[in-house]
């Protein structure tokens, strides 16, 4: 299971549910944002966001989808975990 820092096919986080690490679910992933110049993962684009990820204020893409940083996965398994406290 890849963790923070550690290199990972993108195809391994789309459609993934995207949870806290104390289990509040966020929504899936639906699309990727990357860096063009080395391709690295800035955001990760949700769908379907729950209530809970919509009290946060994050950014948006210009389609009105919520992107959370990439800097806050912790871990990729069965989920996308992310650490609340590196989105806010």
């Amino acid at each position: 299971m890849p963790t923070k820092g550690e290199r990972v096919l993108a195809d391994k986080l789309l459609g993934r549910t995207v949870v806290s690490q104390t289990g509040k679910t966020f929504g899936s992933t639906e699309d990727l944002i990357f860096e063009t110049s080395n391709g690295e993962i800035i955001y990760i684009v949700l769908k379907n966001p729950t209530p809970y990820a919509q009290t946060f204020d994050l950014e948006k893409t210009p389609e009105g989808q919520l992107k959370i940083p990439y800097n806050s996965v912790i871990a990729i398994g069965d989920f996308v975990v992310i650490a609340e406290e590196d989105i806010v």
